[in-house]
């Protein structure tokens, strides 16, 4: 155990410092979801906590956007981006505004990838999440740049 580093993507810790915690996790299911973002409340009681989350597969989002939006009310601040398509073609009206939508949460907000790193320098947050099993991986080195040069 003294040796284990952990599983990358699984709750994994990517910068742990008195400015900010960033956590990257493979989450990507409702059930899934609520578990990271419950750890992250329990272990970060009293902290403010965004979750940048994609959606991973149009089918999917379509089955469980309501279980998503639930899941995703128990963070401060949502930042949603564009479904990951993987091996499906679009299906009529389903985006992740759907998610949007449905969720109570007055602090949420849609993004396209290609957006959000600008957006992340001004982001007040003491915990930021990225959440889902699509190409939000991708970003991850670019976000710890962020924020290991503010």
């Amino acid at each position: 155990m003294r040796t284990f580093a952990g599983v990358l993507r699984r709750f994994d810790y990517r910068i742990n410092n008195r400015r900010i915690v960033y956590i990257d996790d493979y989450a990507h299911h409702p059930k899934e979801l609520a578990a990271s973002i419950g750890s992250a409340r329990k272990l970060f009681a009293g902290k403010t906590i965004t979750g940048i989350f994609q959606p991973h597969l149009y089918s999917r989002t379509a089955d469980f956007y309501k279980e998503f939006a639930a899941a995703l009310d128990a963070l401060d601040r949502v930042i949603l981006l564009d479904i990951y398509p993987a091996r499906e073609r679009p299906i009529e009206g389903v985006t992740s505004a759907l998610i949007l939508q449905q969720m109570t949460n007055r602090n949420k907000q849609l993004c396209s990838n290609s957006e959000l790193l600008a957006l992340l320098p001004d982001l007040e947050t003491d915990v930021l999440m990225t959440l889902g099993a699509g190409d939000i991986d991708r970003l991850v080195p670019e976000i710890e740049k962020i924020y290991n040069t503010l």
